[in-house]
């Protein structure tokens, strides 16, 4: 077992002292903002990185620092879990990483690109190719059905790529429905599910076209933020079975959460508390339900970071 802090996580001696000199009078990147790239590559193996990574809010003249001078690298393939008690930061980490919310100071990496310095539209064009994200809530859209959730994420036009194909929109879209209905076909879904529309669907089903959704781009990194929080433990299993084979065909993904058995699927479990990483554990990818010598490790993991 591998505890407290490696290489790969580090946060400053004197974090809150360090966000107090700096956070005054920052503001973001404006809307017109010029892309830098990093000054080094990142390491083999790295596909995402912080440095010194600070984000606060302020309400009614007070400032919360919420992550605090955040040295954190990500290694591709990695099934990375983030845990902590309510309020420490983990979905505030998870927005940055992914590009949904920008930090107040340092700097984001994700391969060549600085997420920080980056305009608001170059964001979302790289959020739409090299991201995937699935919510407790699962936000599928109610008039569509599910073959056509997941085909609106698929057809939308990616970065550097034109509106209309070379091929022709109709034979890409062709391409992108095969794409799809294989991806839902491998989640469970079957031919008739991708018929129904939102409300027709269980828990289970619902998020599991959330996660084909999520895929159609095939994204680097697959986010998640509480996937199983709103379903009952069947539903549950099927959702972490199909994070599991995802992540062992290859698939990066980073998941918060508070839940145990969401946790065991994880290869790398980062803990987070007050707004810093205090504590890391790594095992082996997961097998098998029911491993005790593998529950018992991220229990007493959990225990000495004070879960």
């Amino acid at each position: 077992m591998k505890k407290g802090k490696d290489r790969a996580v580090s946060n400053g001696a004197s974090n809150l002292e360090y966000v107090n000199s700096r956070v005054s009078g920052l503001r973001t990147a404006p809307a017109g903002a010029k892309q830098v790239p990093p000054a080094d590559p990142l390491p083999a193996g790295i596909i995402l990185e912080t440095r010194k990574l600070c984000k606060t809010f302020t309400n009614g003249g007070m400032q919360q620092h919420v992550i605090k001078n955040m040295d954190l690298q990500i290694r591709e393939g990695d099934f990375t879990i983030i845990m902590g008690r309510s309020g420490s930061g983990k979905s505030t980490l998870l927005y940055a990483l992914s590009g949904m919310d920008r930090p107040t100071i340092g700097d984001i990496f994700f391969g060549e690109e600085n997420l920080s310095h980056m305009s608001n539209d170059s964001l979302a064009l790289m959020r739409r190719e090299n991201c995937g994200f699935v919510f407790q809530s699962m936000y599928l859209l109610d008039h569509m059905n599910v073959l056509d959730n997941v085909l609106t994420s698929g057809l939308l036009p990616k970065n550097k790529e034109p509106r209309v194909p070379r091929t022709g929109f109709r034979a890409y879209k062709k391409q992108t429905a095969e794409r799809a209905a294989a991806l839902l076909g491998s989640l469970g879904l079957s031919e008739q599910d991708w018929k129904k529309y939102p409300d027709q669907l269980s828990g289970g089903e619902k998020q599991r076209a959330a996660i084909a959704r999520a895929l159609i781009n095939s994204p680097k990194i697959l986010f998640a933020d509480e996937p199983t929080g709103a379903l009952n433990s069947s539903a549950s299993e099927q959702v972490l079975d199909a994070f599991t084979q995802l992540n062992g065909k290859g698939q990066s993904i980073i998941t918060v959460t508070h839940d145990l058995k969401t946790a065991l699927r994880g290869n790398r479990i980062l803990y987070m508390k007050d707004g810093s990483i205090c504590g890391e554990l790594e095992l082996d990818p997961y097998r098998r339900a029911g491993d005790p010598a593998r529950q018992s490790r991220l229990q007493q993991f959990l225990g000495e970071m004070g879960w």
